[in-house]
């Protein structure tokens, strides 16, 4: 059995150009582990990986899908959506004023809203062009 030590070649997974490749190793942590590999192809200086190891990993990486959301819609629309499925009134917005999910605000610059989250002293509204954080229950 050959034993490893510095300057003998060994095979081990380039993060630079994605391949089981030949390399150098440049530093051990002891006497059976390599710390340090140096990449014969990019001339890369990097971490030695165990090649069995990144093969498995890089085939369980190609087999994950990607999320895609199914339909992106414009805030106007959420807007139009969510006021049109709810039958309560409509108040004037106060930072005084405590919220709840669900509540139509009147706000005098941004005009009607929904509350769609409340987090502590906060809520966030969808107004008709923008979603906004603003305070409340203060």
């Amino acid at each position: 059995m050959s034993q490893l030590t510095v300057g003998k070649d060994v095979l081990s997974y380039c993060t630079k150009c994605k391949l089981n490749l030949g390399h150098i190793i440049v530093a051990m942590k002891d006497v059976k582990h390599i710390a340090k590999v140096k990449c014969n192809t990019c001339g890369t200086l990097q971490a030695y990986k165990d090649p069995s190891i990144s093969s498995k990993q890089n085939k369980t990486r190609t087999k994950k899908t990607l999320m895609t959301p199914s339909k992106i819609i414009s805030v106007s629309e959420l807007w139009m959506e969510k006021m049109s499925s709810t039958k309560k009134k409509s108040t004037p917005y106060a930072m005084d004023a405590h919220f709840v999910k669900g509540d139509i605000i009147d706000h005098t610059k941004f005009g009607p809203g929904i509350v769609e989250k409340v987090v502590d002293d906060k809520i966030e509204v969808i107004f008709r062009h923008e979603i906004k954080t603003l305070v409340h229950n203060k």
